[in-house]
Formats: structure tokens, C-alpha cells, sequence
């Protein structure tokens, strides 16, 4: 497992763990996030993690963040209106 891949997940866990509890994504994010910190948690202990394992938990992660960013409301939009 290569270090690089150790600090995406946490990066990933950080970014999911920040978002809005009101965004509809938010408890999508929260088992995503519960999934890669157990497996952050199993590649410190020293076990081995199929890298198959990986690559849909991290898709899945970016997949939730893209879907929460979508939800942040454009601020010039929001300026517009009350101008």
C-alpha cells in the first residue's frame, strides 16, 4: 500500500466529515466516511487491504462529495436577487 493511498483516504474521511448536516448527503457521507477510517484503521495495524477494496470505497467518496457540492448554492445567484 503505497503512503500516497493512505493519505487520500484521510484526506477523503476529512472532507466527508465537514459537510453541511443538512445537505441530503450527509448520511451517505457518514457510512462512507465509517468505511475508510476502518480501513485506514486495518492498514496501520498492518493488515493487508485488497487494492479492489479500495477503488470503490474512494469512487464512492469523491461521488458523495461531488453530489453534496452540487447543493451549495451559487453566492452571485443569491447576490442577484437581492440587489
Amino acid at each position: 500500500m503505497k503512503e500516497s493511498d493512505i493519505q487520500l483516504l484521510k484526506l477523503l474521511a476529512k472532507r466527508l466529515e465537514r459537510l453541511n448536516v443538512d445537505s441530503l448527503w450527509a448520511r451517505r457521507a457518514s457510512g462512507t466516511r465509517g468505511n475508510i477510517i476502518k480501513v485506514v484503521a486495518e492498514i496501520e495495524t498492518g493488515k493487508t487491504v485488497d487494492k479492489e477494496r479500495l477503488r470503490p470505497l474512494i469512487n464512492r467518496a469523491f461521488k458523495v462529495l461531488e453530489h453534496a457540492a452540487q447543493e451549495i448554492p451559487d453566492m452571485d445567484e443569491i447576490r442577484k436577487r437581492f440587489r
